[in-house]
């Protein structure tokens, strides 16, 4: 088994990556809203420059998703790298995304084959 990660940097294609990966055969994942450190520091910037004092949240609210997901084997892997990249366009773009995965030794409460929920 392996974790699938990806940090999409475009939120408004969450559903169309989340439909590629269900035709890619990916039947569970869990999203996560999450922003990363050059988002917060750039809006940081911009804040201190400004001199204002507004919460940091009400002013940075540029966001994307991070999607994980445990699939079979390799091949599922590969199957969710190009559902994604159909999708973002090359990965190896700026401002597309971040895809990562990783075997894992251990796994429990993942539903059996062909029921359950995620």
């Amino acid at each position: 088994m392996f974790m699938v990660m990806l940090v999409l940097d475009d939120a408004a294609l969450l559903g169309r990556v989340l439909d590629a990966w269900s035709e890619a055969g990916i039947t569970g994942a869990t999203v996560l809203e999450s922003t990363g450190m050059q988002r917060i520091r750039s809006c940081r910037l911009r804040l201190h420059a400004r001199f204002d004092f507004a919460r940091i949240a009400d002013e940075c609210e540029e966001w994307h998703y991070t999607l994980f997901a445990v699939v079979p084997d390799e091949g599922k892997v590969q199957a969710c790298l190009a559902a994604t990249e159909r999708v973002v366009g090359s990965l190896e773009e700026p401002n597309t995304g971040i895809f990562a995965a990783w075997p894992l030794s251990v796994v429990r409460g993942l539903p059996k084959r062909g029921g359950g929920r995620s």
